[in-house]
């Protein structure tokens, strides 16, 4: 081994040896433990959450295989429609070209040749993390066969009715002009205004005052709203009111949506641009009437679709009139502007107030999203009966999928997530899947002149089910389908679906989902609905649901907020020119780079230093609580990254010691000490408390145990106790055989129990240490996964060292607070006690001289008088060290006075703030306590100073 740890040196290296060995491949006749990693965009970079997750996944998946499990983790890269194809955009536009003059054939093509290029930039990214799928295994959600999963998929659907295609709302993003679904929409709040406009009543002098923050969108309305509990209004309600500039009359309904306490208590009705007054419109038969063009200007003649289901207004008997011509043609910005000056001009404009409000945006393209009616394609989640009369689509898969988690069949992890589940389910909508891209799935539908519809695996056998001859001229459909469709059959399209692969037998349903709680909705839920469905079966058993990833203020990760930190740069370091340079670079509101760069330079003023791989992956296992968020810190990696160097300087300590040693592999007489016997002991009770940790996805306790066990037990005590055994000259030949051998087999053993959160260190170490420990084997991955033995708890040797570390520690408290060097010997008098106490003293005290530097260890004789002396209590033990000739009196006396003064005045400022009433009545209550254990703590101390500085002074000057 190399004297001092490097990551650097090994990580690549090994990544490389264990890919080409194939040893992430399935094997073995063990039970089958299956990971299906939620894919990254192809067009993405490792992210934080990316490497959180990945990081827990692999875990579980390396534990496994050392388990014997025949273990599979599925690799891939989703083909995220819309970022690939913004990106391969970007890069035509840099060429003087775009998609439209290439055309949709060539453009695709484009695409493709980009993913060639520069798709796999994520999983070689996922390399350096040291994750291990199987990556003979990758899949691309475009590629041949999952393809064929998706259209298999669609037309089945579809020939049972389960697919339809409909003009409804949408999110609608007005720059990329395609529907996206809620996770690609970013809400923030934003100044606005909220503008408050008189509708009068017809053949009336009165008038209803309504409020909007989008007065454009006033041109579509067909109704205003009031409470039918609310008195104020009841006479209006059948009657009409005049839509202000346009002309056209509209009734006043009556509908429990509406608050009441809210503003007038009257609301406008658009049914075709806001969600909730399309539920409104549906309910109260209104026809819907679209003003905006997709690219979000005000069209020259209003779009009106009428209700699907009658209901108590007369749709017919509301009119569709005229966009006013002034209006026809602007931006939706500029028609709002034109709008309420003309409200202003007619007075009908009441007021205009400040309002700050919610504004949704396109992640991508920045723009502000509309609820846009137009023709999409459904996946029917809420009929229970469809048109002619089959079971819907509720009936079919949305209930079903509520049924797998409520029936236990899957099992979320912390149980408070089936909830939100449940929640979402209970209130589902029929699922928009298409987009208005070029890039993905195309839907398998053709149109004929007469805009008959026609779905099936292609033209050809689209013409051959329903007879068409080739005079007959079809169209497909232009859009494509939402990524997350083929996301949802991941789990199974992924091991061969449609066909009955060995593969499919095999590992589905596979075993476990780790994901974040956000996209419970948008893909584990839609997951469970087509496993269950198409497989008859849960996709997987388990979800483990982590939190997400924010800075270590708290804040959410974001380009825009400039505190993003790169899992590479954290594995190789980055100084803080580049750090900024990074966080700067291509923001969408350049005037926020100043900022960003000031705050950048405060928090990293040097940059971010090298940690390697496997620090960061035990801070992530470290953070891995089950709250909902985990704010990542550097120090604690700083920590980890020094518990790392912990281990490789105890790995050399003990091969310095064995390598070429008589370790028992050979046989021989072996005889353990107390303490050989109790970090086995405490290895067992290691062992137990890791296995308890995987099995409810705590990683945080199993790194906890693995960190107290390597870091307190095993370095800290067991090493500096073997070291008296070696050292001693009169220890038997067969005392230090055992304690060779227990320093090696406790060393290998806990490197496998290492190895899942720290896999390079703990593979670079073991290939020096399994030789010794006679061990045969190439590689760490496939030794067995330790199993604790519960014969091998050693309760007797458990008390016995805990009494030894207690001594240690009197000692050491003696001399830390005697101010005396560490490296001076001690003279130690020891008095009371009973018969347990000297037995132990007369068999540890090797011990106790050789790990707490003590010269003499005496007993204090009956009738002997106490010498004055510092004092600590083990049990009824007393432990004394007589002062003199170990201190200078003087220079002992005025370091306790300056500390004594100290202590006294920091007390009397914190006694101060408690008599303070204002203090005491306002703070939180948890605060008022920890300030008055704080006062309590600090009259312990200068209690304790006073009492030294007496003893010290009896000392004879």
């Amino acid at each position: 081994m190399e004297k001092t740890y490097d990551p650097r040196s090994i990580e690549q290296t090994l990544y490389q040896w264990w890919e080409e060995r194939g040893d992430f491949q399935p094997r073995g006749d063990g039970d089958p433990f299956c990971i299906m990693i939620p894919p990254p965009n192809v067009t993405g970079s490792l992210h934080m959450g990316h490497a959180f997750q990945d990081t827990l996944m692999d875990a579980l998946v390396r534990q496994h295989r050392m388990a014997g499990d025949r273990t599979l983790w599925q690799p891939g890269t989703d083909h995220a429609g819309i970022a690939t194809q913004m990106v391969v955009e970007r890069r035509l536009e840099g060429e003087g070209t775009d998609r439209h003059t290439l055309g949709r054939e060539t453009f695709v093509e484009k695409v493709w040749e980009w993913k060639a290029e520069s798709g796999g930039h994520i999983t070689r990214q996922l390399r350096r993390l040291g994750a291990s799928p199987d990556w003979s295994r990758e899949r691309f959600t475009m590629d041949e066969g999952l393809s064929e999963a998706v259209t298999a998929v669609f037309v089945r659907l579809y020939n049972e009715g389960l697919i339809y295609r409909g003009k409804r709302l949408v999110n609608w993003d007005p720059v990329l002009q395609t529907a996206v679904s809620d996770l690609e929409v970013v809400s923030e709040e934003e100044a606005g205004h909220i503008w408050h406009m008189r509708y009068p009543v017809a053949d009336g002098d009165d008038h209803l005052t309504v409020a909007t923050t989008r007065p454009e969108t006033m041109l579509g309305d067909t109704a205003v709203a009031v409470h039918p509990d609310d008195e104020r209004y009841a006479h209006l309600v059948g009657r009409f009111v005049e839509l202000p500039l346009v002309g056209r009359r509209i009734p006043v309904i009556a509908d429990e949506y509406v608050d009441p306490e809210f503003g007038s208590g009257c609301v406008k009705i658009t049914p075709a641009h806001d969600f909730n007054d399309a539920a409104v419109g549906e309910r109260h038969g209104l026809p819907r009437l679209n003003v905006l063009t997709p690219g979000a200007t005000i069209r020259d003649a209003f779009e009106r679709v009428e209700p699907e289901v009658a209901g108590e207004v007369d749709a017919a008997a509301i009119e569709t009139g005229a966009i006013p011509e002034r209006y026809r043609g602007l931006d939706r910005y500029a028609a709002r502007e034109a709008l309420v000056a003309d409200l202003d001009a007619a007075g009908l404009l009441a007021s205009t107030e400040a309002h700050t409000l919610t504004v949704p945006r396109g992640d991508r393209s920045g723009a502000v999203i509309e609820p846009f009616l137009t023709d999409q394609w459904f996946v029917d989640l809420t009929r229970q009966t469809t048109a002619d009369g089959r079971t819907g689509g509720h009936a079919r898969i949305t209930e079903p999928a509520i049924n797998a988690v409520r029936d236990g069949d899957i099992r979320f992890v912390p149980g408070n997530w089936d909830r939100t589940y449940y929640n979402w389910l209970e209130n589902i909508q029929d699922w928009c899947i298409s987009r208005q891209l070029w890039w993905g799935h195309r839907i398998p539908a053709w149109y004929d002149a007469a805009g008959n519809v026609y779905v099936g695996h292609d033209e050809a056998a689209v013409r051959a089910e329903n007879g068409l001859g080739d005079d007959v001229a079809l169209t497909r459909d232009e859009d494509v389908l939402d990524t997350w469709f083929s996301s949802a059959l991941w789990p199974f399209s992924t091991l061969g679906w449609p066909e009955e692969t060995e593969d499919l037998a095999t590992f589905y349903p596979t075993s476990v989902l780790v994901t974040g709680f956000d996209i419970i909705f948008f893909w584990v839920a839609r997951m469970i609905m087509m496993g269950v469905y198409f497989m008859g079966d849960v996709p997987f058993r388990e979800v483990y649901i982590h939190g997400l990833v924010r800075d270590a203020h708290g804040q959410k990760m974001s380009k825009s907020k400039g505190n993003v930190l790169d899992p590479i740069d954290l594995i190789d370091g980055i100084d803080a020119d580049s750090l900024v340079e990074k966080r700067t670079y291509g923001l969408m509101q350049p005037e926020k780079a100043a900022a960003i760069e000031r705050a950048t330079r405060e928090e990293f003023p040097d940059g971010i230093p090298a940690f390697g791989t496997d620090a960061l992956r035990f801070t992530f296992a470290a953070l891995a609580s089950r709250g909902r968020d985990i704010n990542f810190d550097l120090g604690r990696v700083q920590g980890y990254r020094n518990f790392c160097n912990k281990l490789w300087n105890a790995a050399r300590f003990v091969l310095m010691n064995t390598e070429g040693a008589d370790c028992g592999a050979a046989g021989g007489e072996v005889e353990l000490s107390a303490a050989d016997r109790w970090i086995i002991s405490r290895l067992q009770a290691t062992e137990a408390a890791v296995d308890e940790a995987l099995a409810a996805y705590r990683f945080d306790h199993m790194a906890e145990a693995v960190y107290d066990f390597i870091w307190h037990e095993y370095c800290d005590w067991y090493l500096e106790l073997a070291k008296v055994v070696l050292n001693d000259p009169e220890a038997s030949e067969a005392a230090r055989r055992g304690t060779r051998r227990t320093l090696v087999r406790v060393l290998e053993t806990t490197l496998r129990l290492t190895h899942p959160l720290m896999p390079f260190i703990t593979e670079s170490i073991w290939q020096s240490v399994a030789p010794v420990a006679g061990i045969q084997g190439e590689t760490i991955q496939y030794r067995p996964w330790p199993e604790p033995d519960p014969d091998r708890r050693d309760p007797e040797a458990e008390a016995d060292l805990d009494w030894l570390q207690r001594v240690i520690l009197g000692i050491r408290q003696i001399r830390s607070g005697m101010d005396i060097a560490p490296g001076k010997p001690l003279p130690v008098v020891l008095a009371d006690g009973d018969a347990t106490d000297r037995e132990r003293v007369a068999r540890h005290a090797p011990a106790i001289r050789g790990v707490a530097r003590v010269e003499s260890l005496t007993w204090l004789a009956e009738g002997e008088e106490q010498p004055e002396a510092a004092t600590a209590l083990v049990g009824d033990l007393k432990i004394l060290v007589p002062m003199a000739g170990l201190i200078d009196r003087d220079a002992e006396l005025a370091r306790l006075d300056k500390a004594i003064e100290k202590a006294d005045q920091d007390l009397g400022r914190a006694r101060g703030k408690l008599e303070n009433p204002n203090f005491v009545e306002k703070a939180p209550a948890e605060v008022v306590e920890k300030e008055r254990e704080k006062v309590a703590e600090m009259e312990n101390n200068l209690a304790g100073l006073r009492e030294q500085r007496d003893r010290v002074a009896r000392l004879a000057g």
